[in-house]
């Protein structure tokens, strides 16, 4: 899977408050994700949080120059 820093990626289950969506703050041998529900953090290793990945949504790079402006 490709999965970078900064993603938000939606799971199979959901956090206790109620939201299914987290971004990727850190990845490794290990996953850092923060609920963007209640802004908690977590660490899960990174076979259990891939099999519970049901879709991911590239971030946006900041920095991209803009073609609408000349």
């Amino acid at each position: 899977m490709d999965i970078r820093t900064g993603d938000i990626i939606e799971m199979k289950k959901k956090h206790p408050c109620g939201s299914a969506r987290f971004t990727v703050l850190r990845i490794g041998m290990d996953f850092r994700i923060k609920c963007l529900g209640c802004g908690h953090e977590l660490m899960l290793p990174r076979s259990k949080c891939e099999k519970n990945i049901k879709k991911i949504e590239p971030s946006t790079e900041k920095g991209e120059p803009n073609a609408g402006k000349a």
